[in-house]
């Protein structure tokens, strides 16, 4: 995951779309878009990890996709998992400490089966 100041702006050039975390991504036009912007206005909002889900597996979505807005460094481990590219680190979020917890080991979870949730 690339990480990037709360002054960073785009990829010069690029086409970027920049949706709000209540924006229905399923019909989205993607046509003609090189990156994503996905914004979090609230680290204790989530919406954007789902968006981010639904733009990676079924939409297909390749290009970078970043986490923007309030962005805290213990997020993004699980930004990396949904999928996002890049994270737009929040004023006063350490990239030193951003850098650390992203060097770690990423758990990975086993996924439940129907089977497993009767039991």
């Amino acid at each position: 995951m690339k990480l990037q100041s709360p002054t960073t702006v785009a990829t010069p050039g690029a086409r970027v779309l920049r949706l709000p975390n209540d924006a229905d991504v399923r019909h989205v036009p993607l046509d003609q878009i090189d990156e994503i912007e996905l914004n979090f206005p609230r680290f204790t909002d989530g919406r954007a990890y789902s968006q981010a889900i639904w733009l990676r597996q079924q939409r297909q979505w390749q290009g970078v996709l970043r986490a923007t807005g309030e962005v805290l460094v213990d997020q993004l481990p699980a930004m990396q998992r949904c999928g996002f590219s890049h994270a737009q680190l929040a004023p006063g979020q350490s990239l030193q400490v951003a850098q650390r917890i992203l060097a770690r080991p990423v758990p990975t979870y086993p996924r439940r089966t129907t089977q497993a949730l009767a039991a």
